[in-house]
This record gives C-alpha cells, sequence and structure tokens, in this order.
C-alpha cells in the first residue's frame, strides 16, 4: 500500500487526539493517565503505537516482489481493523467512533482488493511457473 495512504491514516488519527487533548487541564492531565505523554511532547501529536513505541516507516515493509508486498499488505490491512475494532471496543465517543468505523471500513475493502490482485497474480505466474524468482525484477 502506498506510504501516502498511511500517512492519511496517522493524519486522521493524530487529528482525533489533538481533538481530544488539545483542551486538557493540568488536573486532567494528571488524573488521565497523560503526564508521562504530557512532558515529552505537551499536547502534541506524536504518533506512537499504544505500548508507546514511535511510528516508523519501517512499519510500510517492501521487497519489491509482488507475492511478498501483497501479502504483507493483507497483514497490515488486517492488523489494522484489527486495531480499529479495539478503539471502538474502548471509545464511548460518537465522533471519534464515527471516524474510526470509516477507517474500518477502508481496511476491509483495500483487504479485499488486495486478496483480489494476489489471486491474479497467482493465476498469471501459474500460467508461466515462476515462483522460483521475483517475477517484477527476474526475467527469464
Amino acid at each position: 500500500m502506498s506510504g501516502l495512504h498511511e500517512l492519511g491514516h496517522l493524519e486522521m488519527i493524530g487529528a482525533i487526539v489533538h481533538q481530544l487533548t488539545r483542551d486538557l487541564s493540568e488536573n486532567q492531565i494528571k488524573a488521565d493517565g497523560f503526564a508521562q505523554y504530557f512532558v515529552d511532547h505537551t499536547a502534541g501529536v506524536y504518533p506512537t503505537a499504544a505500548s508507546g513505541f514511535p511510528w516508523s516507516a519501517a512499519s510500510m515493509q517492501v521487497k519489491g516482489d509482488p507475492i511478498a508486498d501483497l501479502t504483507e499488505d493483507l497483514a497490515a490491512e488486517q492488523k489494522a481493523r484489527v486495531t480499529y475494532d479495539n478503539i471502538l471496543r474502548l471509545s464511548d465517543d460518537p465522533d471519534v467512533n464515527d471516524v474510526i468505523k470509516f477507517l474500518r471500513e477502508r481496511e476491509i475493502v483495500h483487504f479485499q482488493r488486495f486478496g483480489e490482485a494476489l489471486q491474479r497474480l497467482r493465476e498469471r505466474l501459474d500460467q508461466k511457473n515462476v515462483y522460483y524468482m521475483n517475477p517484477s525484477f527476474d526475467r527469464s
């Protein structure tokens, strides 16, 4: 999947985080477990996983091999969908939930399209029996 697509997701989630945190009081920051984040980033949006690991472009894997790359894309879409499912389990904010549901639906559609592309690729590779090479680079 394109890096632009993934950055678009970061932008939307970042906007939600900004809207939810921009007006926090000092008491809310302390009481709601936001203090450690606040010390490092104030209320600025710093993309991290729920575990605290910063977002990295390394999460957008690419090998240049269509089978490997499509399989990676399928896994990424499913992992994102599960993350959105988990957010929806925890969130009671209808505005946040609407955006998350929209993003979740996109993950499902992308998963379906990547699956279709992988199936088409397999059909073409079956015709040539070229699984022993990288068809985007090696020429037979």
